[in-house]
């Protein structure tokens, strides 16, 4: 098997100067048609670049790798899914109740008629599927094993959430996005939303790692926080507790989760230690029939 060198700076570069290019040209065309192409390219960027650095690499590990992420169904643990909904759903609750106790209202519990943001007229669900779908090929496709490469899933996690919050920035200058929507509101929303997606992006390396780099997991769980993220009837207010309440989940799920966050064993030697995962070495991991 021939070592692949993952390039973070290359592909990450790459990917804010297509993603901000196309979304800045969405502004200019603002509520016209052309407004959704250009969203929908930035949109794209990320999984575009993931999949061409994989497709042109020369390596057929991290060929085959990028396939067993998508289709190795096998890798997907049912019992992390369904913890990860309870861990999420619970943030939730926990942070409305104590909202509702700090004199927030006991509606908040309840789901939306709609959504709050449209974008050129296309239906925020399907934005949301697509958002959810097309943005993990691009950070799990690539993106996150780029950083985690280099470093323990600890710090992994704190650089990708940073890169993860500047990548949205433009979208809070385009009309009818969320991201505008918390503008409008307030800086203070604007900076909750950057921060928060620290402890989320922790509950995705866990999910993540312990699915074995699985991308079907990693979908599944931003379709469904995006999706409850929206439908649920919270308040701005609520969200910043949100915050609060998620970070300490985070903390406590690295504290439970010390061998995962802190192990140096994938380090510089990421696709390799994976076939060891997956009971897979030399000529045998790369002619592996996979399991669907």
């Amino acid at each position: 098997m021939e070592h692949y060198t993952y390039k973070p700076v290359r592909f990450y570069v790459t990917v804010f100067a297509l993603t901000w290019g196309f979304w800045i040209l969405a502004l200019i065309f603002k509520n016209e048609p052309p407004m959704f192409v250009f969203m929908l390219l930035g949109l794209i960027a990320p999984a575009a670049t993931a999949v061409f650095t994989v497709l042109t690499s020369g390596n057929k590990m991290l060929k085959e790798d990028l396939k067993r992420k998508i289709i190795g169904c096998y890798r997907v643990k049912p019992l992390y899914l369904i913890l990860s909904v309870l861990i999420f759903g619970a943030g939730v609750a926990a942070s409305i109740g104590i909202s509702v106790l700090l004199g927030g209202s006991p509606e908040q519990f309840s789901f939306t008629d709609d959504f709050s943001f449209s974008i050129a007229g296309t239906p925020a669900l399907l934005t949301i599927f697509l958002a959810s779908v097309i943005e993990e090929l691009g950070w799990r496709g690539y993106g996150e094993d780029a950083v985690g490469q280099y470093n323990t899933w600890f710090k992994e996690s704190f650089i990708f959430a940073a890169i993860w919050a500047c990548w949205h920035i433009p979208l809070f200058w385009i009309p009818g996005t969320y991201h505008n929507g918390l503008k409008e509101l307030g800086l203070i929303y604007v900076l909750n939303f950057m921060v928060s997606t620290l402890p989320i992006d922790f509950i995705q390396t866990w999910l993540y790692v312990k699915n074995r780099r699985s991308m079907l997991a990693t979908v599944f769980f931003h379709l469904f926080i995006n999706f409850f993220q929206e439908k649920i009837a919270m308040t701005p207010e609520t969200k910043c507790i949100e915050t609060v309440v998620f970070m300490v989940i985070a903390a406590v799920l690295v504290i439970c989760n010390r061998k995962l966050f802190f192990d140096t064993d994938h380090i510089g030697r990421l696709l390799e230690k994976q076939l060891e995962d997956d009971g897979l070495t030399g000529a045998e991991g790369l002619s592996y029939e996979f399991k669907v």
